[in-house]
């Protein structure tokens, strides 16, 4: 079935002959004469393919529009006016997938919107995500990289997706019919990593009983695939460069040279220039590696994209485990999207599952999220040893120390309790967003707390006026509810010891 492009009308020039060029080269087309109407239509099911706005950007109408687009994975294309200063940074704010300046050519235009659906499919194919500026960039990296031979080289933290990247660039490439080669070069020791890139001799070695092809011989004609790239040795890192440079190379006890016509792309955790810097990575080997380069970004620096990764996150995890989900509380979004996320998205994609497999009644609430990450929640720069107590305040603190940190753990959950009741006061009903996992599978969210009700189970109900003695009986009372009165569970949700529990719950009346 044709792709369906919708274009509003605010130009109406341009919008009529946009949709006949679009219509003439095989799409679908709708026209949406107002904003109004045309979010009605990223609502309908199917959603179009890709939204061409044609004018009124600087309206907040359009961002809303926009904002809407961007949650639904609806790809954008704005035409920004001949006269605005910043075309670009128009479109970095409003967080279009791609923009022209008009006098926009409808040939151009159409052109534009079949390689932004074909970067949409591409995302979906390869489960790249994100609307955030810097993915873009990188998926127009993948687009102009696929079609060379060229080495590629990926760099980015751990857990940011390089070897999706690298099975991108295969998977668009005219080698995507020939095989693709992953080789983590840190998973390997010395003595056999050399063996299992160029293969061995029978007899070689102690344990070579018979020829072993190496991956660089199984990738003949595709990629291959070496992810952290900077672990190689020494001698490994000539025998590479060996290879990059003469596509040749020698088995393990081997004494005829094997030619082989292969992709490579490596990837790297690491700073390569200051290995090479440092004396630890050759740079004759760096130079021949970085002929195209690729910065994966951490997900610290695209936080916009956090919410999409969550959604997406929660829809397959609620789907595979066959739960019945609500969805999750702004409340808890905002943590998330706070978070530091030293482990990047497959940190962020373990936590989703957790969550969906433990959270009560089929909701993440703020309570949900593991005290390690909600200690950061806006910034709050407070972190705990593994005692209870602060950090920096050294051993030595003792039960003062501990005193100390149970107060700022109970400030920190009392912070969480507070914005959850102002955003129920504003929003009503609408606290949780429902996550759509399937046909009729969307539950409506409980209603907002209203005065003379008890809170949730587990939760904290804050009251204007509350003294830090009454912040602290709460906050074990919230937790010996959410623990069903197991007293060890509860001290470890609070952070602090047993017998300091112990010593509060005859201190409050509790025991």
């Amino acid at each position: 079935m044709p792709d369906r492009i919708l274009v509003t009308t605010d130009d109406l020039e341009h919008a009529v002959r946009i949709n006949a060029a679009l219509e003439e080269a095989g799409f679908r087309t709708d026209l949406a004469t107002s904003f109004d109407e045309a979010r009605q239509a990223i609502r309908r099911e199917p959603p179009p393919d890709c939204i061409v706005v044609t004018g009124g950007l600087h309206e907040a109408r359009a961002a809303q529009l926009l904002a809407l687009a961007r949650e639904r994975e609806i790809s954008t294309l704005g035409l920004v006016e001949q006269t605005e200063p910043d075309a670009k940074g128009v479109a970095r704010r409003l967080g279009l997938t791609g923009y022209l300046e008009k006098p926009a050519d409808p040939a151009e235009v159409t052109a534009t919107v079949r390689r932004l659906i074909e970067r949409r499919k591409l995302q979906q194919r390869t489960g790249i995500l994100g609307e955030s500026p810097a993915i873009q960039e990188v998926l127009v990296k993948i687009e102009q990289m696929a079609p060379v031979s060229s080495t590629v080289l990926i760099e980015g933290e751990s857990g940011t997706g390089k070897e999706l990247v690298a099975r991108a660039i295969h998977d668009l490439s005219p080698r995507r019919a020939k095989p693709f080669i992953a080789v983590n070069c840190a998973a390997l020791p010395e003595t056999l990593l050399e063996s299992e890139l160029f293969g061995h001799e029978k007899g070689s070695f102690t344990g070579a009983a018979e020829r072993r092809l190496g991956r660089f011989e199984l990738a003949d004609e595709g990629t291959i695939f070496l992810d952290e790239v900077g672990e190689c040795p020494p001698a490994t890192q000539v025998k590479l460069l060996r290879v990059l440079e003469d596509r040749s190379f020698f088995r393990v006890g081997g004494t005829q040279p094997i030619k082989v016509d292969v992709r490579v792309i490596a990837a790297t955790n690491k700073a390569i220039k200051e290995q090479v810097a440092l004396g630890r990575f050759r740079d004759d080997l760096f130079y021949r590696l970085n002929v195209l380069s690729i910065y994966l970004p951490p997900l610290r620096e695209r936080r916009s994209d956090i919410p999409l990764l969550v959604r997406r996150f929660i829809a397959e995890f609620a789907a595979q485990h066959e739960r019945l989900f609500k969805g999750i509380t702004p409340e808890a979004l905002q943590i998330i999207v706070d978070a530091d996320w030293p482990g990047n998205i497959r940190q962020l994609r373990n936590l989703i599952e957790s969550m969906v497999v433990l959270a009560p009644e089929g909701e993440i609430r703020a309570s949900d999220i593991p005290s390690d990450i909600r200690e950061h929640f806006r910034g709050l720069p407070v972190r705990f040893t593994a005692n209870g107590v602060p950090e920096g305040m050294g051993a030595g603190a003792g039960a003062g120390g501990q005193e100390l940190a149970f107060i700022l753990h109970s400030l920190v959950e009392l912070k969480l309790q507070v914005e959850e009741l102002r955003r129920r006061l504003d929003q009503g009903p609408q606290r949780v967003e429902v996550i759509e996992v399937g046909p009729g599978s969307a539950v409506s969210a409980p209603p907002a707390l209203v005065e003379g009700e008890h809170a949730p189970q587990g939760e904290l109900l804050y009251r204007p006026g509350m003294t830090m003695a009454e912040v602290e009986r709460a906050a074990i009372e919230a937790a010996l509810r959410d623990t069903k009165g197991n007293r060890r569970k509860a001290a470890e949700v609070l952070g602090i010891g047993e017998r300091t529990l112990y010593r509060k719950l005859k201190e409050y009346a509790l025991a």
